[in-house]
């Protein structure tokens, strides 16, 4: 039976993926649906009706999510044919500023926990299986007041690329898709509505839209995935120009 797992499953892109994932991945027959809040997942599994859907409540912060992961991959051995990394998180504020919590909670989740899943869950698949990370257009470069949130991104980013030249033979694909803002509920946990004229000035992207774009990609087995021609066009500016001058115009 082949199987999805996607965290970061109850709110935004998540529940956006879980929803689209049939249109693409048609014989998908089981998802695992991992994030921490569980009426959240129960309710989106409710919804889901062209497969079979788990609730894995599981805090990806805390090592024994991790291991609780690990030990039922190994208990029912999955043919993983997706995995969709999506749980993330992300604060405005400028270092030094506000609780060193919110910081360090952007690097255990966008980071740690990110790249522990991947590790965990890489076994279980095989030729043909496709991974799916979720970064950003803040991967490209710094953006100063989301600093540390820019730069798990560009660890994203960066991992996928060098996690899919690690791949080259086996059949398996990483791919990272990297959207604009959104109106999700993500930018208003973050503190960011309301506190960020430049942010709220770029064109917002259609969650969607970016997932059923993202899926494709993934699908194709393509690395990188920017949707829109705005935030392509900025991927290619913040490549040519120097970083110190494109810091200027992602600043948030």
């Amino acid at each position: 039976m082949k199987t999805a797992i996607i965290t970061g499953a109850s709110a935004g892109l998540g529940v956006q993926y879980a929803k689209q994932l049939h249109q693409v991945f048609p014989d998908i027959q089981k998802v695992w649906l991992i994030a921490r809040r569980q009426e959240r997942l129960e309710a989106l599994a409710a919804e889901l009706t062209e497969f079979e859907s788990v609730v894995f409540p599981l805090d990806l912060c805390k090592d024994e999510s991790i291991t609780a992961l690990a030990q039922r991959l190994a208990a029912e051995q999955p043919e993983v044919a997706l995995l969709i990394n999506n749980a993330g998180c992300g604060f405005l504020g400028n270092i030094g500023d506000g609780d060193w919590q919110r910081q360090t909670a952007m690097v255990d989740l966008n980071v740690r926990a990110f790249t522990a899943v991947v590790h965990v869950v890489l076994p279980y698949m095989k030729s043909g299986s496709r991974i799916l990370n979720t970064s950003s257009i803040a991967s490209f470069c710094a953006n100063p007041k989301l600093n540390t949130y820019s730069a798990s991104k560009a660890y994203v980013s960066s991992f996928t690329r060098g996690l899919a030249f690690e791949l080259r033979g086996t059949g398996i694909t990483a791919t990272a898709v990297c959207p604009g803002p959104m109106a999700t509920e993500f930018i208003t946990l973050g503190g960011i509505v309301g506190n960020s004229p430049s942010f709220e000035a770029l064109p917002y992207c259609d969650p969607q839209k970016v997932t059923l774009g993202a899926l494709k990609a993934a699908k194709k087995g393509k690395t990188f995935y920017t949707p829109t021609a705005f935030y392509k066009f900025y991927r290619v500016v913040a490549k040519l120009l120097p970083h110190s001058i494109v810091v200027h115009m992602a600043k948030c």
